[in-house]
C-alpha cells in the first residue's frame, strides 16, 4: 500500500505534525497559515452576518461610541480601493443609468483600472460629481414625485462615504429611528408601533407628514449638522459637491440650492442626519423634560408617528413641533398631519361621547385599525392599504398584457415570484383577508389574459384551479405577532424574568 506514491501522499497529509521535527522519523507537512502579516490585512469577518468589515471603521465606530462629542478629522483615507470595489458590487445591476449613460456592466468591463483612477481622483481632489438626471413617478393621488438618477461613479463614491459615516452616526441615532439603517427594517418599525399601542397607555396618535422634506432640505443647516461630528473638510467638500451638482432635465441643467435628490445613494443618510438634529434629539428631550404621561415616537425616514396618553400633551407637542420645524425650513403638511383618538380605550371613550368608530391611520403600507378580538379585548388590525394594493394589481395587469402570448409555464413562474414578493412583506397577522383578496384578483386577471389569447380559448375555473395550485403560493401568514417579535429583539425587565431593567422603551423612545 505505501509503495503507491499517490496513496503515500495522502497518508502524509493525514499525519499530525511531529512535536520534534528535528528527529529522523519526523515528516514535513504543509504548515498552517501563520499570523505574520495579519495586521496589514484591511478586512476581518467579525459581524454576525459574516460580512467583511474594515478594521479601520470598527475603530471609528468604537471611538464614536466612547466619545459622543468628538469630531473626526481624518476619514477620507478609509475610502480605499477595497471599499470602492465593495460599493460597486453592492449596486443594483439593472439600475437606470445617469447622465453619463454608463451601466453597471459597462463599468465592470475594466473595473480595476476604473476604480484605480476613481480612487486617485478622490484623494487628489480632482473628483467632480455629475448632475443628477431627474425623472418623475406618479403617486397614488395623481401627483408627480421627482426622483434623481445618479451617475454610476457618483453612486460608488456615495456608497463608500456612506459606509464611513454610518460607523459614526449609527451610534448616535436614537432608538426610534428606523429608516435606512443597518439591521433595521420597516417591520421593526411596525412592530415597535404595534407593541406600544397594545401594551402602553396610548390614547392619541399623531400621524405626522413633513411636507416635501427631500425637496426643502436646507444645505447650510445640513452642513452645520454634519460638522458636529465631522471635521474632515475633504468629506464635507464631497457632500457639498453632491448637493450642489444640480439637476439635468430635458437636456437642461438647473442648479439645486436646496433639497437632496430622492434616489441618490447618500440621500437616506443625509435625511437621517438632518432629522436627527431637527426632530429626534428635540423630541426626545421634549418627552423627558416637558411631556407628561406615556409618549412614544416611531420614525422611518420622514414618516413619523407619535403616540400620547393625554390629548393636551399631544396638542402641545404639535404646536411646539410646528415652531421647531419652521426654524429649519421645514413644515408639517396641513392636510396629511392628523391627531386622532386611537388605542385600547378609544372605541369605548368615543361611544360615551356619542361619536363613531375610531379613525384609522396609515404607516409603511398598512392601515392600522382599532378592533376587538373574539374575547372582546382590544386588537390592532393591520391591513394592506387599499390604494397601494390597487396600484400593484394595475401593474400586474399591465405586465400580464405584455406577457399574454408567453407560455403558461413562464406566466405562472412570473406570477408566483410576484406573489411571493408581495406576501413576504404583507403576510402579517390580521391581514389574511387582504392577502386572499389580492391572490383572488391575480387569478382572475390571469384567467382573463388566457381567454384573450384566442377566441376559441375555453379556460375553465377547473383548469385555473389546477394552474393556481401549481404556480401560485397560498397566502400564509409569514410574520409573527408584532409584540412577540419586538420583545424578543428588545427584552424588557419583568418581575419574573431574570433580565436587568431596560428603563427605556427600546426601539420606540430610546
Amino acid at each position: 500500500m505505501m509503495n503507491d506514491p499517490q496513496k503515500s501522499d495522502l497518508c502524509i497529509v493525514a499525519v499530525k505534525p511531529a512535536n520534534k521535527p528535528e528527529g529522523p522519523g519526523a515528516e514535513r507537512v504543509e504548515p498552517r497559515r501563520g499570523t505574520k502579516g495579519n495586521a496589514d490585512e484591511p478586512n476581518t469577518c467579525r459581524t454576525q452576518r459574516r460580512e467583511s468589515v474594515p478594521q479601520g471603521l470598527d475603530r471609528v465606530r468604537e471611538r464614536a461610541k466612547a466619545k459622543k462629542k468628538e469630531r473626526f478629522t481624518a476619514l477620507l483615507h478609509h475610502v480605499s480601493i477595497d471599499l470602492l470595489t465593495e460599493s460597486y458590487q453592492r449596486l443594483k445591476r439593472d439600475a437606470a443609468a445617469g447622465v453619463d449613460g454608463v451601466s453597471w456592466w459597462q463599468y465592470g468591463e475594466q473595473l480595476e483600472a476604473n476604480l484605480l483612477r476613481l480612487h486617485e481622483r478622490i484623494h487628489r481632489g480632482s473628483y467632480r460629481p455629475q448632475p443628477v438626471r431627474r425623472v418623475y413617478i406618479v403617486k397614488e393621488n395623481g401627483e408627480k414625485r421627482a426622483l434623481g438618477v445618479t451617475a454610476l461613479e457618483d453612486k460608488i463614491v456615495q456608497r463608500a462615504v456612506m459606509d464611513v459615516l454610518n460607523a459614526i452616526y449609527e451610534v448616535d441615532f436614537r432608538g426610534f429611528s428606523y429608516g435606512f439603517r443597518s439591521g433595521r427594517s420597516q417591520h421593526d418599525a411596525l412592530d415597535a408601533l404595534a407593541a406600544a399601542i397594545k401594551q402602553r397607555k396610548m390614547m392619541w396618535i399623531a400621524d405626522l407628514d413633513v411636507a416635501k422634506f427631500f425637496d426643502r432640505l436646507d444645505h447650510s443647516w445640513l452642513i452645520r449638522f454634519l460638522e458636529h461630528r465631522i471635521a474632515d473638510q475633504r468629506v464635507i467638500r464631497l457632500i457639498r459637491q453632491w448637493l450642489e451638482a444640480g439637476v439635468m432635465e430635458n437636456g437642461e441643467w438647473m442648479s439645486a440650492e436646496e433639497g437632496s435628490p430622492q434616489g441618490a445613494v447618500i440621500s437616506p443618510l443625509l435625511a437621517n442626519v438632518y432629522l436627527h438634529y431637527t426632530f429626534d434629539l428635540w423630541a426626545d428631550r421634549w418627552r423627558r423634560s416637558i411631556g407628561k404621561g406615556e409618549i412614544i415616537f416611531v420614525r422611518f425616514a420622514d414618516d413619523i408617528v407619535a403616540g400620547f396618553q393625554h390629548e393636551d400633551q399631544a396638542r402641545k407637542f404639535l404646536s411646539a413641533l410646528h415652531t421647531r420645524l419652521n426654524q429649519f425650513a421645514l413644515s408639517l403638511h396641513p392636510q396629511k398631519t392628523r391627531l386622532i383618538e386611537f388605542g385600547r380605550f378609544a372605541a369605548r371613550d368615543r361611544r360615551c361621547k356619542g361619536l363613531g368608530k375610531p379613525e384609522c391611520f396609515d404607516f409603511l403600507g398598512f392601515t392600522h385599525i382599532c378592533d376587538r378580538n373574539r374575547n372582546g379585548g382590544f386588537q390592532l388590525l393591520r391591513r394592506s392599504r387599499r390604494d397601494r394594493m390597487r396600484k400593484k394589481l394595475r401593474e400586474i395587469s399591465e405586465q400580464l398584457r405584455k406577457r399574454m402570448h408567453h407560455a403558461i409555464r413562464e406566466q405562472g413562474q412570473w406570477l408566483g415570484q410576484v406573489l411571493r414578493g408581495y406576501f413576504a412583506y404583507h403576510a402579517v397577522p390580521t391581514n389574511s383577508h387582504r392577502l386572499k383578496a389580492f391572490r383572488h384578483h391575480v387569478v382572475e386577471m390571469w384567467r382573463r389574459t388566457l381567454l384573450r389569447r384566442s377566441q376559441k380559448d375555453r379556460t375553465t375555473w377547473d383548469k385555473m384551479e389546477r394552474l393556481t395550485e401549481r404556480w401560485l403560493p397560498r397566502p400564509d401568514i409569514l410574520h409573527p405577532w408584532p409584540e412577540a417579535r419586538f420583545l424578543v429583539k428588545h427584552p424588557r425587565w419583568e418581575p419574573s424574568a431574570r433580565i436587568g431593567p431596560a428603563r427605556i422603551w427600546s426601539g420606540c423612545a430610546g
